[in-house]
């Protein structure tokens, strides 16, 4: 079956799903007054040197200071790595990309090894070598495109290197030039441009989301691309008439009453990727927990028992959980270090399956993966390229309750740290008359009757009266002790 994009367009933001054999396999948002970083070009400063990370942080006029590393700056990569302040200097003027968004606390990651990606290319200006997508299997189309490319630089005298990407296989010469005159063209005013402005200052802003996604995304297995924005579907008419013209005919205006995500329960997708649940089929369930240092994918049979054996049924649960897990990764846009805990299998072959299937699947994901190893527990370890805000980061926000820890002290708890806290008070201060504690309404209520004969012996304890006050506003962790 082929693929689809719906694009969604309203004036605080653009959605796009990725429909692939009728799932939500891919969700790209872009709100407007938060637009992505990653492919801009920056005119940046120098801030400060640290050796002993061999980094820098970078001023381009961000809210927060951009990080480069100088494993992701240009030197002659035959020569032993050098000493960042060999490179670098506070106060130094540098051209730089960002490869990664603004995350979390972190800012912005840059590289000076620029890339200028088109429909079929990608050039990299200060590179010396020509590279084509791995995902083009056939020698024989891998070996035309490579010559090719080398023609075309010869004969315009082209810097830098290009790497040829998936979308270029199978097509013509003539389509190929085109895309390196547009980069050429592109190089050239963004040589002109970081000369005349300011620092800092930015230099070249990568395509909005529409754009870029038919730009990376639409290919011949496309049948259909979706834009419910009569004013958008304009806009990539033109786009996709200069660039893309083959795909001219797919590209459709969809005016229904219908929204569009609705078509394929896009809505309800988006819902349960925020989920830390996630039902299978056959009656298991994924627990997917993410943090900052990394995500975790625990696997369950749940209730399934439909197995002929116990071996069986963990074999065909792990067997779907493949399937799944590589969905969710794509579809939160979970990144970096990934850590998968599939049910124990005893036999070999079986295990060796689970794996051979779970690669399978991660071949369909368009953001880099790798598996490093299975551990000693079980554990597949595996990393997966992060290059913006996961789907849980950008639509939500840590609990002010819980403050992200995704529970909250119990109500005993919080009355025995009530108990101490007046213990410590006592001590402190001199009140004649007592205290009145105020509190969430669960704590007040315990207090008045699991605690009721603990706070009855503390008053005599102490020789002074205790009253309580009910707060609605405050959370179950919160409280007061006010002095009487």
């Amino acid at each position: 079956m082929s693929d689809e994009l719906l694009i969604n367009v309203t004036p605080m933001e653009c959605r796009v799903a990725l429909i692939e054999n009728g799932t939500v396999n891919e969700l790209f948002i872009e709100r407007t007054v938060k637009r992505g970083l990653v492919g801009n070009i920056y005119k940046g400063k120098v801030v400060r040197v640290l050796p002993g990370m061999q980094a820098a942080f970078v001023d381009i006029g961000l809210s927060r200071t951009a990080f480069l590393h100088i494993n992701d700056m240009v030197w002659s990569r035959n020569q032993p790595t050098p000493n960042v302040f060999e490179l670098l200097q506070p106060g130094q003027i540098l051209i730089v990309q960002v490869m990664k968004d603004m995350l979390g606390t972190k800012g912005a990651r840059l590289s000076t090894d620029l890339s200028i990606p088109s429909r079929y290319l990608v050039m990299m200006p200060y590179g010396n070598h020509t590279g084509v997508s791995q995902r083009i299997e056939s020698e024989a189309e891998r070996d035309r495109l490579r010559s090719m490319i080398e023609r075309i630089q010869a004969e315009h005298k082209l810097p830098g290197s290009v790497i040829v990407r998936t979308a270029a296989d199978g097509i013509a010469e003539a389509a190929i030039a085109q895309d390196m005159a547009y980069l050429t063209k592109l190089w050239e005013f963004i040589q002109r441009k970081q000369i005349s402005i300011a620092v800092p200052s930015l230099i070249f802003e990568e395509l909005p989301l529409p754009q870029r996604i038919i730009r990376d995304l639409a290919s011949e297995k496309t049948a259909k691309i979706s834009v419910d924005s009569r004013e958008i579907h304009g806009k990539l008419q033109e786009f996709v008439e200069e660039f893309v013209p083959n795909i001219k005919e797919r590209l459709i205006h969809y005016p229904g009453e219908r929204p569009i995500f609705d078509l394929y329960n896009v809505e309800e997708d988006i819902q349960r990727a925020l989920q830390t649940r996630v039902a299978l089929k056959s009656g298991g369930y994924l627990m997917i927990d993410q943090t900052e240092a990394m995500t975790t994918i625990d696997v369950n049979t749940g209730s399934y028992v439909g197995g002929r054996s116990l071996e069986d049924t963990v074999f065909k649960t792990n067997m779907e959980a493949t399937q799944v897990i590589a969905r969710q990764l794509r579809l939160r846009n979970l990144g970096g270090i990934i850590i998968i805990d599939f049910i124990d299998m005893q036999e070999q072959e079986h295990r060796t399956e689970v794996m051979t299937q779970f690669e399978r699947m991660l071949e369909q994901d368009h953001a880099k993966t790798k598996i490093t190893q299975v551990s000693e527990l079980g554990l597949v370890e595996m990393t997966r390229k992060r290059t913006r805000e996961s789907l849980e980061h950008l639509l939500c926000e840590s609990c002010p309750t819980c403050q992200g820890r995704g529970y909250v002290k119990t109500a005993e708890s919080v009355c025995y740290e009530i108990f101490r806290e007046i213990m410590r008070y006592t001590r402190a201060y001199q009140s004649q008359t007592g205290f009145t504690v105020v509190a969430h309404p669960s704590v007040i209520d315990r207090l008045l009757t699991a605690e009721a004969p603990a706070v009855a012996d503390l008053e005599h304890f102490i020789g002074r009266v205790i009253k309580f006050q009910v707060e609605n506003l405050y959370t179950q962790e919160q409280y007061d002790i006010i002095l009487s």
